[in-house]
C-alpha cells in the first residue's frame, strides 16, 4: 500500500476537491475522528475524509486507488471489531451522511449510510412502521445490515438484510451503480449479509412494516441461582411461541443499581429482554410467561413505544468502554449446553460482561441461501460472549475468556458465527469460509468481478481469486 506523509500536495489537493471536511495527523480534529465506539481500537490513519455525498465517496475511492491506500469504511463508528478505521490509510467516514426518507404509504425508506438506528426510527415510527434494526439505537444502520442484522423484529420480520430492496454504492473503480434483485442481482446477493466486502455503500432501500407506536415486551430478571430452571423452561416457551415474539437472554452479574436492590446488584442473574411484533394486548398475555419462570428479582416488563424500546440497552455500552465480543451458532439448548453457558457466565472476569443466547428461527428461516448470503438460517440460537470492561489492564483477562468460552462451546455447534460478532477478525480466513459454507465460492466470484485487488479488506474480508 501507498504512503503519503503529512505535508504532502496531493492531501491538498484532495482537500480542495470534496466538500467534506479531510483531516490528518497533527490537526487538531484528528484524534476526535479516529477514535470510535470500541475504547480498544486506537488506530491511525493517514487521511480522514468526512465524506457530505455521493461525490465526495466516489472522490474518496479513487484518491485511495490511485495513492494505493488501504480503505476503512466508517458509517456509525459502532462495530465492536473496529473495522471503521485504519493505520495507514484512508478512512472514508459517512457518519455526516444520516438522511432518512419515508413513504408511508409505499412502506419504504431510504437512509444514507451514516444514519444509526435511532435516527431511522424517528422517521418511521412518525407513520408507525419500522424495519427490523440492532437492540442498541446508536448502532450504525450499514454494519448491522451489511453483516445480517438480528434485532428486535427478527422472527415476524425477518433480519435487517432480508428487508433490504436495493443498495447505491460506489465500487472499487470509483464507478457510482445501484444494486438490486433486479439489477446487478449477484451483488446484491452479496451485500445481504457478506458484509462491506464489495464496495462503499451510501444509501439502503428498506420495506417497512406495521409496528407500534406501542409495543408489549418483557424485560425481567431472576437469581442466577434459578438459572438452569429458566433456561429449560424458556426452550420450551421458545419452541410453541408465534414469531410476533423475539427474545434475547442474557447470563451475568448486570450489576444495574437502579434495577437491583443493594444486597442483589452484585450477584449473579439472568435476564430475558424481548417484544411482540404484534397487538400489544395480545402480546402482554403471550409474553407473561417469560415473567414467571421464578421469583422475579426485577420486572420492568410493560407496554411502551417501539422507539423507547429500541434504547432500553443504550446506557449499557457507552462509546469508548472496552470491547471484545464472539459468537457461535448453537444447534440447540441441551442439557449440557446449558451447563456450560452457566458455568462460562458465571467466571466471567468483569461484573459487566454477559453471555447471550439470542432466539432465532421464524421469518429468518423463511429465506433461502438463494436469496441471500447470510449463513445463519439453520440455527435455532445464537450464542454472543461479550466481555465488556473498563481497565486497560484487564484487557487479557477478558479476551481470553471470550476465546475459552468460545473454544468449549464448539461442541454445540457447527462453528459458523454472526459475522457481527467475530472478535476482532483475527481468525478471518476460517471463519469466513466456515461461516459461509458452500455459499463462500459465490462470494468470491462476487469480490472477483467488483473488486479484483481486495482494495475493501477492512472487514470480514472475502480474499478474491485473482
Amino acid at each position: 500500500m501507498g504512503q503519503l506523509t503529512r505535508g504532502d500536495e496531493r492531501i491538498d489537493q484532495f482537500r480542495s476537491d470534496v466538500h467534506g471536511d479531510v483531516i490528518r495527523s497533527g490537526d487538531g480534529a484528528y484524534d476526535d475522528a479516529r477514535a470510535v465506539w470500541n475504547g480498544m481500537i486506537d488506530r491511525y490513519p493517514t487521511v480522514i475524509v468526512r465524506c457530505r455525498g455521493t461525490a465526495d465517496v466516489i472522490r474518496s475511492v479513487d484518491f485511495a486507488r490511485e495513492n494505493g491506500l488501504r480503505v476503512a469504511i466508517r458509517g456509525g463508528g459502532h462495530n465492536v471489531a473496529g473495522t471503521a478505521v485504519c493505520d495507514d490509510g484512508l478512512v472514508i467516514d459517512l457518519s455526516e451522511m444520516t438522511g432518512v426518507r419515508v413513504d408511508p404509504d409505499e412502506r419504504k425508506a431510504w437512509v444514507q449510510a451514516g444514519a444509526t438506528w435511532a435516527d431511522v426510527d424517528h422517521e418511521t415510527q412518525a407513520f408507525g412502521l419500522a424495519t427490523p434494526g440492532g437492540v442498541v439505537s446508536d448502532t450504525g444502520v450499514a454494519g448491522l445490515t451489511l453483516g445480517g442484522g438480528i434485532g428486535h423484529l427478527r422472527c415476524k420480520y425477518g433480519l435487517t438484510c432480508d428487508n433490504l430492496a436495493s443498495v447505491e454504492l460506489v465500487t472499487a473503480n470509483g464507478e457510482f451503480v445501484t444494486a438490486s434483485k433486479d439489477e446487478r442481482s449477484e451483488l446484491f446477493w452479496g451485500f445481504r449479509g457478506g458484509g462491506g466486502n464489495f464496495g462503499v455503500v451510501t444509501e439502503f432501500e428498506f420495506d417497512l412494516h406495521p409496528v407500534g407506536p406501542d409495543v408489549a415486551t418483557c424485560f425481567v430478571f431472576y437469581s442466577g441461582d434459578r438459572a438452569t430452571n429458566c433456561l429449560q423452561a424458556y426452550r420450551e416457551y421458545v419452541s410453541a411461541a408465534p414469531d410476533e415474539v423475539s427474545t434475547l437472554t442474557s447470563l451475568g452479574t448486570m450489576p444495574d443499581e437502579e434495577l437491583f436492590s443493594e444486597d442483589g446488584v452484585d450477584h449473579f442473574k439472568i435476564g430475558f429482554l424481548g417484544c411482540y411484533s404484534g397487538p400489544a394486548v395480545e402480546g402482554e398475555e403471550v409474553l407473561a410467561p417469560l415473567r414467571e419462570l421464578a421469583e422475579p428479582i426485577a420486572d420492568v416488563s410493560g407496554t411502551i413505544p417501539y422507539a423507547e424500546f429500541q434504547r432500553t440497552l443504550d446506557e449499557d455500552y457507552p462509546s469508548g468502554m472496552r470491547y471484545y465480543w464472539k459468537s457461535l451458532y448453537l444447534d440447540g439448548l441441551t442439557e449440557p449446553a446449558i451447563d456450560r453457558i452457566r458455568y462460562w457466565a458465571d467466571t466471567a472476569p468483569s461484573p459487566l460482561a454477559t453471555v447471550d443466547i439470542w432466539q432465532l428461527g421464524g421469518a429468518i428461516g423463511d429465506v433461502g441461501i438463494d436469496e441471500s448470503s447470510f449463513a445463519g438460517r439453520h440455527a435455532p440460537f445464537l450464542l454472543g460472549v461479550e466481555a465488556n470492561w473498563h481497565d486497560p489492564e484487564r484487557d487479557d483477562a477478558n479476551v481470553e475468556w471470550v476465546r475459552d468460552c468460545l473454544a468449549d462451546m464448539r461442541q454445540f455447534s457447527d462453528g459458523s458465527v454472526y459475522l457481527n460478532f467475530p472478535g476482532f477478525l483475527e481468525d478471518n480466513d476460517e471463519l469466513v469460509r466456515t461461516t459461509f459454507g458452500s455459499a463462500y465460492e459465490r462470494l468470491v466470484a462476487v469480490k472477483d468481478e467488483y473488486d479484483p485487488e481486495n482494495r475493501f479488506d477492512v472487514n470480514q474480508n472475502i480474499k478474491p481469486s485473482i
